[in-house]
């Protein structure tokens, strides 16, 4: 093949690679809804990194609760990553009682009794609403199709920031994964434990991506139960707001 040919197919080749490896990349970037007949819209997630450029140690000396909080849009990357970092995936394995696999929170007798929900208000590509995370699949399942923000809020004794920040990551507990194995120990330990565990992740990560936390407990149980619509058996413990601290 004469030489001028091959440096126009190696350029041609070149160029196809380069085209293909950003379209691969953008295309991770998003959270990609899907959907079933009669079934709320799903997203999977972009896939959570596990190297980043903050340390732990300057992630904990940075860590401070942030009470206040722009309405900026967050990235499906910047979700997928706090709730991964709640509670996801770290080792999967097939045991079904385990419901996936090892995940970034230490658990007693890895019997993850927490369920986490997100409340959508401002992320790009997803629609605003109330998601349950399954860690399994690192999706999100929508439960409630509108934003909630405000009653969230108001179910929380007023608070602003669980109106104004993008998202707030809400968890629940199902005491009777623990029981069994603990009993009463397990319900007034245990699971308060793991609980802080996973919110401490949340605040570290957000810390990473340089966005602000704060841990909420004041809140009505029963009005946040049924503004979530969560099941009989699940009790809500804790809302933490995440997103861009107002004084940035």
């Amino acid at each position: 093949m004469p030489r001028r040919n091959c440096v126009f197919w190696l350029i041609i080749l070149l160029t196809f690679s380069v085209f293909y490896s950003k379209a691969s990349a953008g295309a991770t970037r998003n959270a990609v809804m899907t959907k079933t007949e009669n079934s709320q819209p799903a997203y999977i997630l972009p896939s959570p990194k596990t190297e980043g450029g903050v340390s732990v140690e300057e992630a904990l000396a940075a860590r401070r609760s942030q009470r206040s909080f722009q309405n900026r849009e967050l990235s499906a990357e910047q979700l997928s990553q706090i709730l991964w970092a709640a509670y996801g995936i770290t080792e999967p394995v097939p045991e079904p009682s385990l419901r996936g696999g090892l995940r970034t929170t230490p658990s007693a007798g890895a019997t993850y009794p927490l369920e986490i929900y997100v409340v959508v208000g401002n992320v790009a590509g997803i629609e605003a609403g109330a998601y349950k995370y399954v860690s399994r699949e690192h999706k999100i399942i929508r439960t409630i199709d509108k934003d909630i923000r405000e009653e969230l809020s108001a179910a929380a004794l007023g608070q602003a920031m669980l109106r104004d920040a993008p998202i707030t990551v809400v968890y629940s507990a199902v005491f009777s994964r623990i029981l069994g194995r603990y009993g009463e120990r397990g319900r007034e330990r245990y699971v308060f434990m793991e609980l802080g565990h996973s919110a401490q992740n949340v605040y570290l990560q957000a810390e990473a991506l340089r966005l602000g936390a704060c841990a909420v407990g004041a809140f009505t149980d029963k009005r946040v139960s049924r503004l979530l619509q969560l099941p009989a058996e699940e009790n809500p413990l804790y809302l933490i707001p995440v997103g861009y601290s107002a004084s940035h």
